[in-house]
C-alpha cells in the first residue's frame, strides 16, 4: 500500500462516531481574519463577541488538551503540559530558517505553530490521531498556517515524498518496543547533513543499561525502555547516526505537567509516590528527560 492509499483510509477516521461531531462543529466556525501571536501562549484575537461562546463550547468538546497553551479570543485552553517550557528550553539550539522540518508525534501542533517564527521552508506534522488532528484544525482555522498535518507515524518517514533537514521527535521514543528500529526510521527521513532533535526519558548512571518497567512507568503502560544516556548514545550510533550531542537535561515538574480543567483523568502528581516525589508510584526513579541532537553526516 502506498502513502496516498493509506491517507485515504485514514481520512475515514474523521467519520468515527466520537470524531464526527467534532468535525461537524468545526464546520460551524465563522470565516474571517484574526490576529495571531506566536508566544508562550499561541494567542488568537479579533473574534466577534457573538462567536466567543461557540468557540469555548467547541474547544471543550475536543478535550483532553495535552499540549499548549492556546488562547482563542476569550477561551484560554490551559493544557495539561505547559509546552512552552520545553520549547523555550530547546529554542536556543536550533534555527529552522529555510529548512524542511518535521515533528514526529506532533499532537495538536503546538510546537509547529511556534516554529513558524523561524520561517522554515516547510513544516510537516506526523501523528496518527484523529482527535489531535481535529484540535490542530480547530487552531489552524484561526492561524491559517501552511503546516501540513499527516495522519502517519514515524514508520512512514522513509517512504515520505520528501526528506527533511530537521526532524523533531519529542517524547515518543520510550513508547516504542524497538527503539533502535525507530531511530533508524528517523535517520531514513533525513536529507544529507540532516539533524534530529530528540527528547526521551533517561535514568542516572554511567553504565550502558536501561530500565525495563514490568507493566507501567508513572502509570503509563506503553513505556518499554528508559536508558542511561550512555545506553541511548549506543542506540543512536547503532541506528547509523554519526554524531550524538546532549543539549539539555531536565526533571519534569508539577509546573510543567499538571491536571487542569482541560484534561480528563490524572496527571503527574498522581504518577509519583506521594511520600517521595523522586520515585514513581511503582517505585522507579521519577521521570527525567534528556534532549539530544543527532546528526546524519553521510548521504
Amino acid at each position: 500500500m502506498n502513502l496516498n492509499e493509506l491517507r485515504q483510509i485514514r481520512k475515514t477516521w474523521m467519520t468515527w462516531k466520537n470524531i464526527a461531531p467534532l468535525r461537524e462543529a468545526l464546520e460551524t466556525l465563522e470565516k474571517g481574519t484574526w490576529h495571531v501571536e506566536l508566544g508562550d501562549v499561541v494567542k488568537i484575537s479579533g473574534c466577534d463577541t457573538g462567536d466567543e461562546q461557540k468557540i469555548y463550547e467547541i474547544a471543550k468538546l475536543m478535550m483532553p488538551w495535552r499540549k499548549g497553551p492556546f488562547e482563542v479570543c476569550n477561551t484560554y485552553i490551559d493544557s495539561e503540559w505547559q509546552s512552552n517550557i520545553k520549547y523555550n528550553l530547546l529554542r536556543k539550539h536550533f534555527n529552522l530558517k529555510d529548512k524542511r522540518v518535521a515533528d514526529i508525534g506532533c499532537n495538536n501542533g503546538y510546537y509547529l505553530f511556534r516554529m513558524q517564527e523561524d520561517k522554515p521552508k516547510s513544516l510537516v506534522g506526523f501523528d496518527p490521531s484523529a482527535l489531535y488532528k481535529t484540535q490542530f484544525d480547530f487552531i489552524n482555522h484561526f492561524v491559517k498556517s501552511e503546516i501540513v498535518y499527516e495522519l502517519l507515524g514515524v514508520e512512514h518517514l522513509e517512504f515520505y515524498e520528501e526528506k527533511f533537514d530537521t526532524i523533531f521527535c519529542l517524547g515518543v521514543l520510550y513508547h516504542r518496543s524497538d527503539p533502535v528500529m525507530m531511530l533508524k526510521s528517523l535517520l531514513k527521513g533525513l536529507d544529507k547533513k540532516g539533524e534530529v532533535i530528540l527528547d526521551t526519558f533517561y535514568i542516572e548512571g554511567e553504565d550502558e543499561m536501561c530500565l525495563c518497567p514490568a507493566s507501567s512507568y508513572s502509570k503509563i503502560p506503553n513505556i518499554y525502555f528508559v536508558p542511561t544516556i550512555s545506553a541511548l548514545k549506543n542506540w543512536c550510533i547503532r541506528a547509523g547516526f554519526d554524531s550524538f550531542e546532549v543539549l539539555e537535561t531536565s526533571t519534569t515538574s508539577a509546573n510543567e505537567q499538571r491536571k487542569t480543567q482541560w484534561i480528563e483523568g490524572q496527571s503527574l502528581e498522581d504518577f509519583l509516590d506521594p511520600q517521595d516525589n523522586s520515585k514513581t508510584v511503582e517505585g522507579y526513579p521519577a521521570p527525567k528527560r534528556v534532549y539530544v541532537r543527532l546528526i546524519k553526516d553521510k548521504n
